[in-house]
């Protein structure tokens, strides 16, 4: 049996939302999908990482305020903070990337661990959040390369600065929520629920993101070059974007109803188990979506240390949330292929990134 949910339309229109990182990959997709659904979007962040850029090739802006700071210059926060006065906040500012981590993990803690104090500091200052969504990562947890997932209970840790940072995000969340918006000690703010929700490895359109495998393999394609792959069995829980994006949405919803306090911890948001695949299957299903001979190749040099295998256990969000992902992966290759020929050949991709969301919230949710 299957069932399809019906887009949140009047749960967001006229929405004061506050999406920090709004310039990057999934806070573009994000950012369109609340404009769509009628909220007042502001969006707080550096400029866009990367050129080309979903937050340019989408026009993200034209239906948003876009201001351009940092998430680790606290007074450029509280002053947006106060002054925008939003009723939601879904936080993905963030140095998102394992490898560049190595190469500055000071940066890297700034932003992922500091950005996410200032960030909540302010709210707290500001005291007018509803509701508050910390997003980190599915490598927040201590990683012990076994073989099932690991489940909200797990140890935050991770070996590698990045990961460590947002395990270190997710304590920060804690102690926040603990400190000061949870009874007893909620006075200071006592209407905001805060939450954290956790990912896997995603994918989709207008993702141009260094060292990470799928905006890789694009870069290849259009020089005609075989991708290099560092980690070929290295195994990941692989989604499209909107899969969490949709887990995040809905994590808020319940935040800001008359139980929030039930949905105010920590959160995964996971393909199947049938959708965590190695890295080789990963590309190998790329190559043949792709065609023109599209291959790839081993990279036999050194590389930092990465996870080899993650999984993540979503029966949490799936039983309390109502939420299971829509597609499988070889729909969200496809639908990742299918933004990037669409972009190569001139489309309005603002229309086409709408039209996939559209598309995703049509998707009936497996029972």
């Amino acid at each position: 049996m299957e069932v399809v949910v019906a887009p949140t339309v009047n749960c967001w229109k006229g929405k004061r939302v506050l999406v920090t990182g709004h310039t990057g990959f999934k806070g573009g997709w994000l950012s369109l999908w609340l404009q769509k659904n009628g909220a007042d979007v502001l969006g707080y962040a550096l400029a866009p990482p990367t050129n080309p850029s979903l937050f340019e090739s989408a026009n993200v802006a034209r239906g948003m305020q876009s201001v351009i700071g940092d998430i680790r210059d606290y007074d450029a926060v509280a002053k947006v903070m106060a002054g925008f006065r939003p009723e939601v906040v879904f936080h993905l500012a963030a140095q998102s990337l394992v490898i560049p981590s190595y190469a500055d993990p000071i940066g890297t803690y700034a932003t992922n661990v500091m950005g996410t104090v200032h960030l909540l500091e302010a709210a707290r200052v500001a005291a007018n959040p509803r509701a508050f969504v910390v997003v980190t990562s599915d490598k927040c947890y201590e990683n012990s390369e076994w073989v099932w997932g690991y489940r909200e209970s797990d140890p935050m840790g991770g070996r590698d600065p990045y990961s460590n940072s947002k395990g270190c995000a997710e304590l920060v969340t804690a102690a926040f929520r603990q400190s000061y918006f949870s009874a007893p000690a909620a006075a200071a703010s006592p209407t905001m629920a805060l939450a954290s929700a956790r990912a896997g490895n995603v994918i989709g359109g207008g993702d141009w993101a260094t060292d990470r495998l799928v905006p890789d393999f694009i870069r290849a394609m259009g020089k005609g070059e075989a991708i290099r792959v560092r980690r070929p069995k290295a195994t990941r829980p692989w989604q499209h974007v909107l899969e969490p994006l949709s887990g995040y949405i809905r994590l808020a919803e319940r935040l800001l109803g008359r139980d929030s306090a039930g949905f105010a911890s920590g959160w995964n948001f996971g393909p199947a188990e049938a959708d965590t695949m190695s890295v080789a299957d990963l590309v190998q299903i790329l190559c043949a979506r792709w065609g023109a001979d599209a291959s790839f190749t081993l990279d036999e040099g050194d590389h930092p240390h990465e996870a080899m295998l993650l999984k993540l256990d979503c029966s949490k969000s799936r039983a309390l949330l109502g939420w299971r992902p829509r597609l499988g992966v070889n729909s969200a290759i496809a639908w990742t292929v299918d933004w990037h020929k669409a972009q190569h050949t001139g489309a309005d991709m603002r229309a086409f990134t709408l039209s996939q969301i559209e598309q995703f919230e049509s998707t009936p949710i497996p029972a």
